[in-house]
């Protein structure tokens, strides 16, 4: 048995990924990682079982800073700052639960605004439909679709991103293999 066979293994891979990285030949899950073709899916996936979590939190506060636009409470930043200082070894633990906890206050926050909009938004959108009928039906499940596509184009394209990120990050495991 090589060391990637017993690692994959270990960790419970998915047939999916067991099979297509034995088929690599590959014997390190360190060569596994170089690989130009490895998905994006089973990188992370290698990653959470390799990493050390300053690591981990480091790539988690690389994939926010890709939607940082949408971080529109101060407090959700400045958490985000926080994990990055802590990944680095330059915040506390209780500095980063302070900041947690503000982010979480901003999360709440937020999460009641956008019930409220729901609502009134839910009651335009019936007012609406019982107005247009079959024929708005017929529109939206076509925008629907359209959504659905561009929501599938987007997850793809972020996942594509995170990969980047993963070997920006960590170009090779040989100095964090366990």
């Amino acid at each position: 048995m090589s060391a990637l066979s017993d690692f994959l293994r270990k960790h419970d891979a998915c047939d999916e990924g067991r099979h297509w990285a034995l088929a690599t030949g590959c014997e390190t899950v360190a060569e596994l990682w170089l690989r130009d073709d490895l998905k994006p899916d089973l990188r992370i996936w290698l990653a959470c079982r390799t990493l050390p979590d300053n690591l981990l939190r480091k790539f988690a506060c690389r994939c926010v800073r890709e939607v940082w636009h949408l971080l529109a409470d101060e407090r959700s930043r400045n958490a985000v700052e926080m994990a990055e200082r802590h990944a680095d070894g330059l915040a506390t633990d209780d500095e980063l639960a302070i900041a947690w906890d503000a982010a979480r206050g901003a999360a709440g926050a937020a999460a009641r605004a956008a019930a409220r909009a729901a609502v009134w938004d839910a009651a335009w959108a019936a007012r609406d439909a019982a107005r247009a009928a079959a024929w708005a039906a017929a529109g939206a499940a076509r925008d629907a679709a359209r959504a659905a596509r561009a929501a599938w184009d987007a997850a793809m394209a972020a996942s594509m991103r995170q990969n980047e990120i993963l070997r920006e990050l960590v170009p090779t495991l040989e100095e964090v293999q366990p």
